[in-house]
């Protein structure tokens, strides 16, 4: 039962934070929402959020902020929670600003391969390692399909997409219908678990192999060891368990002299 209770209380807690996401990327979407991140803390529930443009979600003399505070304290069941905004370093590393751009893009007309093939060059051309444009729906017909833009090295699953790689969606509402805009980004200066680097004994600290005095055993040198090992006289258990008989036996005969 207290296992069933801890499990509930998680994902009422994730529910939670999702509708927060929600809530915050369509009230911040104008200014570049790039992404949120929950702490707890010992004060409460610390919010990050992440934008392009930090002066539009902080407002004149912080108005737009407190509002958005007291409406996370009032509406959404957070612990005491404080609103923090952080300025994105480069907005086209940021796979959910680039989603965001992606689905404009399209609801003003921009052909589907031009506005994938152009939002795939300009994350290429900011320095990441790879990255993966996915659009699905009503493209271009009645029938929904997926189209993808890949560039540079991607990762699809495991432990290392989950790491390495930065994702973000939204949404394009066109009168054919509705596309799906996912971005996947590998940030750039990521090291995968498969690259190793060789360093140079220099580098180390060790001294170069011209300098190293190494020992050569002849085959001469090492049958006679072998020959020495197997002239030594091997030991027999009888001779050991009669030894050991003859000192039980010693000691016996001391403890009755004594009495």
């Amino acid at each position: 039962m207290k296992q069933q209770n801890t499990i509930r209380a998680f994902i009422h807690r994730n529910v939670e934070r999702q509708l927060v996401r929600e809530y915050l990327l369509r009230e911040t979407e104008r200014a570049g929402f790039g992404g949120l991140s929950f702490n707890r803390t010992p004060e409460g529930t610390k919010v990050t959020l992440q934008a392009e443009q930090v002066g539009r979600v902080i407002g004149r003399r912080g108005k737009v902020i407190h509002e958005l505070q007291r409406r996370l304290q009032n509406d959404f069941i957070l612990e005491n929670p404080h609103l923090d905004v952080e300025e994105v370093a480069e907005s086209r590393l940021s796979a959910q600003i680039m989603a965001s751009r992606l689905a404009s893009s399209l609801e003003r007309g921009w052909f589907f391969r031009r506005a994938g093939h152009s939002t795939a060059q300009n994350i290429m051309d900011a320095g990441a390692r790879g990255c993966l444009v996915i659009l699905s729906g009503k493209i271009t017909g009645p029938r929904h399909r997926v189209e993808k833009f890949q560039q540079g090295h991607v990762k699809f699953c495991g432990e290392t997409a989950l790491e390495f790689m930065d994702t973000g969606f939204s949404t394009a509402v066109k009168k054919l219908g509705t596309i799906g805009c996912t971005v996947k980004i590998m940030r750039p200066g990521v090291k995968l678990p498969h690259e190793i680097d060789i360093i140079e004994r220099i580098d180390s600290g060790l001294p170069p192999l011209a300098e190293v005095v190494m020992f050569e055993v002849s085959d001469e040198e090492t049958v006679e060891g072998v020959a020495a090992l197997s002239e030594e006289p091997a030991v027999d258990a009888e001779d050991v368990v009669d030894s050991v008989v003859e000192k039980m036996a010693g000691i016996e005969d001391q403890t009755q002299e004594e009495e």
